[in-house]
Order: C-alpha cells, then structure tokens, then sequence
C-alpha cells in the first residue's frame, strides 16, 4: 500500500503550520471563506507561506467564491493547489488554469462517485468530505463509511470527523491517496494544537507500512 499523504486544513497561525511540518504532514490548508471560523486574508496566508521549509504544498481552500477573489490569491500567494468545497461548475474550477481539488459532499444522498470522477476529470483529486451540498466543512461529523463506497480512479481524499481515533479506521477502509483533518486537531475553532497533530500523525503512520520508522524519524526532529 502507498504512503497515505496528510493535509492539516484550517491554519491561521505560524506557530500552527510550523507544528504541523514538524509533525511531518505533507500540506497545509488555508481557508479563504469569509464565515468560516479558519478564514485568513491573502497578506496571513502570505506571512504564514513565507516561514514554511521547501516541499510543504499550500492548498487555498474556497466556497463557491467571485471569480475575481480567487485570482487575487493566486497573484498575491500563488499557493499549490486550489479547493474548491461548494457547487462550483466544472467550467469555474477550470477557468484559473491551476491545479485544483474539488470536494464532493458525502452528507448527500446517493453520491455517485464515478460521476463525479468524470465531470471533474482534469482535477489533481476529489475530497470526500461530510457535508451537504454548499455547506462548509469542518463541522467535526464524518460521512456514512458505508461498505458500498468505491473510490473512484483517481487520487482520493478522505476528510470529514477525521481524528487520531478513527483515521487509521479511515485508511483502512479507503486505502486513500490522502487524509485531511481540521478540527480534529484543534483546542479551539482555527486554534491547532500540536499534541493534536502529533497523535493524528503517529496515528496515520501506524496505518500504514513504514509507519515505526517514520515516527522515529519525526520524534528525532
């Protein structure tokens, strides 16, 4: 089985993308959705950007946003990747011509996820996430991880309730490309705590072949 990549969602503060690297996750989430408690201007985004090391990629996250907001972040920050979490068309998530993610919203009915592989076919991947159709993500809940769900042939997140008691469970059941957390590392909405973070990581690690190894590395930075 292939190394399961982290994304710690939702960061707001320096010292929380520095624990998170130190931790050994693979990218950091940053929130551009005003009513969200993790939002961030582009000028946070940019002074947390500038104190990561080389190879952490930053992901812009957005919900159903103006076209002219998400061009500002990619001229001010020009992060990695995009997400886009709401009902945006196939044609909008294009229309940057960046690397984007598109997040499917398990809390619906039916979810068809091979449909959703071939619409939004250009995308790096698809998050699966627990929310309803135009709602935010980090509420905390996980979707049904009913035993029918196949992952479609194309790089898959898992997101959504994720902690460090249940995402080994997570990968377990999905054999992921990734898994995404926000609020199952914080002490507070946007607030991360590192011990948080270190115990979903060794959690991730222990789910996966080479897991002791990476952990000993880690506990040696």
């Amino acid at each position: 089985m292939k190394r399961v990549r982290v994304k710690i969602c939702g960061i707001t503060r320096s010292e929380d993308a520095a624990a998170a690297v130190a931790a050994g996750a693979d990218a950091i989430g940053l929130v551009f959705h005003a009513d969200s408690p993790r939002a961030i201007s582009i000028d946070q985004a940019r002074r947390i950007s500038r104190e990561l090391p080389p190879f952490v990629a930053r992901v812009a996250l957005f919900l159903e946003p103006a076209a002219a907001d998400v061009q500002a972040v990619l001229d001010q920050l020009r992060p990695d990747a995009l997400q886009f979490h709401g009902r945006e068309t196939v044609e909008f998530c294009r229309r940057f011509a960046w690397p984007y993610m598109k997040a499917v919203p398990m809390g619906e009915d039916a979810v068809d996820l091979g449909a959703w592989a071939d619409h939004y076919d250009d995308a790096q991947g698809l998050l699966l996430d627990a929310n309803r159709a135009g709602a935010a993500g980090g509420s905390g809940k996980t979707f049904d991880w009913d035993d029918r769900i196949e992952l479609p042939g194309m790089p898959t997140i898992i997101a959504g309730g994720l902690d460090a008691t249940n995402v080994g469970e997570a990968i377990a059941r999905f054999a992921p490309y990734a898994v995404d957390v926000s609020s199952g590392v914080e002490s507070a909405p946007g607030i991360k705590d590192a011990e948080r973070i270190r115990s979903f990581m060794t959690a991730v690690d222990r789910a996966q072949p080479g897991g002791k190894a990476r952990r000993e590395t880690v506990a040696r930075r």
